[in-house]
């Protein structure tokens, strides 16, 4: 049977998302909390955001400022 997370069980999930795969039974409580909570849905695109800028900075970084 499965239970409804809490919203720090989620967080972890997310971020574990973003670095390996999640287990059928993991994509399917994340996405089943992430339709309910407003604010993980939110902090989950605010993570989203900032991995893609992470990548973006690391396939382009800043040039060094030699002044």
């Amino acid at each position: 049977m499965l239970k409804m997370m809490m919203c720090r069980e989620v967080t972890k999930l997310m971020s574990k998302r973003l670095d390996a795969p999640l287990t059928l039974r993991e994509r399917f409580t994340l996405r089943f909390h992430l339709g309910m909570c407003d604010a993980c849905s939110e902090c989950d695109k605010q993570f989203a955001l900032l991995h893609r800028a992470g990548h973006a900075y690391q396939d382009h970084p800043a040039p060094d400022d030699d002044r």
